[in-house]
C-alpha cells in the first residue's frame, strides 16, 4: 500500500475522494453561537495566514480551536480533511470532540490521526485553547537536528528557553502517545516534534500564531546559519 492509500485509509475514504467547495456552502452565520462563530472566524483567518505565509502542508497538518462545550462534551475545531489552507471558510471548518470524531451536520470529515496530538493539549492544558502545528521544511530540518534549536539568532533566543521536544513515534494514531506529548511538553509555549515538524499553543490564534512566527523565524535563520 502507498503513502497516498495509507491516508486514505486512515480517514475511511478511498483514494479520488470528493470535497466540497467551500464557497459554496451556505454561512453558519447565525445558526451556531456568536462565541463559535467568532472563533471559526478567527481560525479560518490563521489557516489563510498560514498559506500566506508558505508554511501549509498542502492538507497534511492542523490548526485547532477550543468551542464552548456542548452538554458538557468538550468540542473543537479543525480543518475538513481535502482542503487547503487558503480555501478556508469559517462555514467550512468541522466541529469534532475528544477523538477527533467529527460532530454535527457537515459534508465534511476530519482526519482522527491528525487530532490526536492537539487533543492531547487541548485536554491537558486549560491554557491551550489554540494549537498550531506545522510541517515547514526549516522547521523539520531543526527538527532533526541532534541539537535541536541553537541560540543563534534574537529569534531564537526570544524562544529557546520555552521550547520542548518530544521524540519521533511515527505517524501520531496511537492515543497513548497522548500522555508522553503532554509530560514532554509541561508548560512550555512551543514544542518541536524530532524528524517531524514544530507546534505552538495560545490563550487564542493569535497568540499561536505569534509564537509559531518566532519559531519560524528562527528555523529559518538556522536553516541558513553559515
Amino acid at each position: 500500500m502507498n503513502a497516498q492509500a495509507e491516508r486514505a485509509e486512515a480517514v475511511g475514504q478511498t483514494m479520488g475522494f470528493s470535497v466540497p467547495d467551500p464557497q459554496s456552502l451556505p454561512s453558519l452565520k447565525g445558526k451556531v453561537s456568536e462565541e463559535e462563530w467568532r472563533l471559526r472566524c478567527e481560525l479560518a483567518a490563521t489557516y489563510r495566514l498560514a498559506a500566506l505565509y508558505g508554511w501549509d502542508d498542502m492538507i497534511f497538518t492542523h490548526i485547532s480551536v477550543r468551542c464552548p462545550d456542548e452538554g458538557g462534551k468538550e468540542r473543537f475545531l479543525i480543518n475538513p480533511y481535502g482542503v487547503f489552507f487558503d480555501e478556508m471558510t469559517a462555514t467550512s471548518l468541522v466541529k469534532v470532540d475528544v477523538d477527533g470524531q467529527v460532530v454535527g451536520e457537515t459534508p465534511y470529515f476530519s482526519n482522527p490521526a491528525g487530532f490526536t496530538i492537539h487533543s492531547a493539549l487541548h485536554m491537558s492544558r486549560q491554557d491551550a485553547h489554540a494549537v498550531l502545528h506545522l510541517h515547514t521544511p526549516y522547521g523539520v530540518a531543526v527538527s532533526a537536528q541532534q541539537g535541536g534549536l541553537k541560540r543563534y539568532t534574537q529569534f531564537a533566543m526570544i524562544v529557546h528557553d520555552d521550547v520542548a521536544y518530544h521524540g519521533y513515534e511515527g505517524i501520531a494514531t496511537d492515543h497513548d502517545e497522548r500522555e508522553r506529548i503532554v509530560a514532554d511538553m509541561g508548560n512550555h509555549g512551543f514544542l518541536i516534534l524530532r524528524n517531524h515538524g514544530t507546534l505552538t499553543v495560545g490563550a487564542n490564534c493569535a497568540t499561536a500564531f505569534l509564537r509559531m512566527y518566532f519559531l519560524e523565524q528562527a528555523c529559518i535563520c538556522a536553516g541558513n546559519w553559515g
